[in-house]
């Protein structure tokens, strides 16, 4: 690894990567007071409002009923549309501008210039996009763990599970993270190269949900990246999900590694 160019990476990103990480760990903090504080409402409420379950149901990845536990509830906080929003907004900004972004710019002459290999380059920002997550996701934990201080032991998501959770949610961020490595080092624009992820990704969500509604969907679910990301079913069943975070951590592996071949092999011109 070469120090000064991590110190560079580090310090063009670091204000973003500030933002994000207090944004996720105040928003797990509010929502682990709020369903750790009145689950008992808003479990009320879920069960007048019917329309609204099956969202839930596509979130949590398990059925809703009345008898629901805080445990499971609590999930909701870990697949939130707000917190992939932050997670991958995070992702798709800091992975595509080591390629694409610096031809978008026009530097990437300068950043080539260095007096290092290509695949040095696309490693070291790969080492800080991986602490990055790290430390993002970590914040989460943090606001979670501070939001339902005031829950009862008992009802409160049990530690070793949570855990579980928080390493396939890593697994996640890890898989959307080598897609974004491979498409910017496709593109030459990085607001396409955005695009192209962003579309993925809504695409996953979207694909999530309507397995609710439409049976022949669901043969085709396993396409979806949040097929292998149940954070509810990992609490109900307290095991692994060696098979899920196997897939994520392999897609990811594979895309990275592809997105460095090409980085490394193709010709760049920004004339």
């Amino acid at each position: 690894m070469n120090r000064g160019l991590i110190g560079k990476i580090v310090r063009e990103v670091w204000p973003v990567t500030l933002v994000i990480t207090f944004a996720v760990m105040a928003f797990e903090t509010i929502l682990a007071y709020i369903l750790g504080s009145f689950h008992e409402q808003v479990i009320d409420q879920l069960t007048q409002f019917t329309f609204v379950q099956p969202i839930f149901e596509a979130l949590l990845g398990v059925e809703f009923g009345p008898d629901i536990g805080l445990a499971v509830l609590s999930s909701l906080a870990w697949v939130h549309p707000v917190i992939l929003a932050l997670v991958w907004g995070h992702t798709l900004t800091f992975c595509t501008r080591a390629s694409a972004g610096e031809i978008d710019r026009g530097t990437i002459d300068f950043l080539l210039g260095l007096p290092v290999s290509r695949w040095r380059l696309y490693a070291c920002d790969t080492v800080v996009f991986l602490a990055s997550g790290v430390l993002i996701i970590g914040a989460g934990l943090i606001g979670w763990t501070w939001g339902s201080a005031t829950v009862p032991t008992e009802m409160r998501i049990p530690s070793d599970r949570l855990m579980v959770v928080v390493v396939n949610f890593y697994c996640l961020y890890l898989a959307v993270g080598g897609l974004a490595y491979l498409v910017s080092s496709l593109s030459e624009r990085r607001g396409r190269a955005i695009a192209v992820v962003l579309g993925f990704v809504l695409s996953s969500m979207l694909l999530n949900f309507i397995t609710q509604f439409w049976e022949p969907a669901r043969h085709i679910s396993f396409l979806g990246i949040l097929h292998y990301y149940r954070p509810a079913a990992i609490i109900q069943a307290g095991t692994w999900p060696t098979g899920n975070m196997v897939v994520l951590l392999l897609s990811g592996g594979l895309l990275w590694l592809s997105g460095g071949l090409v980085f490394a092999r193709r010709d760049i011109c920004t004339v």
